[in-house]
């Protein structure tokens, strides 16, 4: 239990870190952002509590692949505000476009034979 809530808390602290950045730098708060600290905090996390390394470097790859198709929403989103869609709009259109392209990779791997 003790565990879970350094966890939440180190991760509510990372949230709130980009968002406070943002309002004086915005550039700078997206490198934070742009970070992996979450995959590298999720890989010390699962060697902490299990040790296995098999499981780490799976995750790891896994982590590549998603990230793939979440890119494009950086791009889509910026372009989209700028055309004068409203913010909530953009991103409901930009989280379901990330969900088809999860979607098409997980097809496309299985494809492939990469292993989620």
């Amino acid at each position: 239990m003790g565990f879970t809530l350094v966890k939440t808390l180190v991760s509510a602290l990372i949230i709130t870190m980009v968002s406070e950045v943002a309002k004086r730098s915005p550039a700078f708060a997206a490198l934070i952002a742009s970070l992996p600290l979450v995959s590298v905090l999720g890989m010390i996390w699962i060697y902490q509590e299990t040790h296995d390394i098999p499981r780490i470097a799976e995750h790891s790859q896994a982590t590549f692949w998603f990230v793939l198709p979440s890119l494009p929403m950086f791009l889509i989103l910026p372009a989209m505000l700028r055309h004068g869609m409203g913010f909530y709009l953009a991103l409901a259109i930009n989280c379901a476009i990330t969900a088809l392209l999860y979607l098409a990779m997980v097809k496309a791997g299985a494809y492939f034979g990469v292993k989620f």
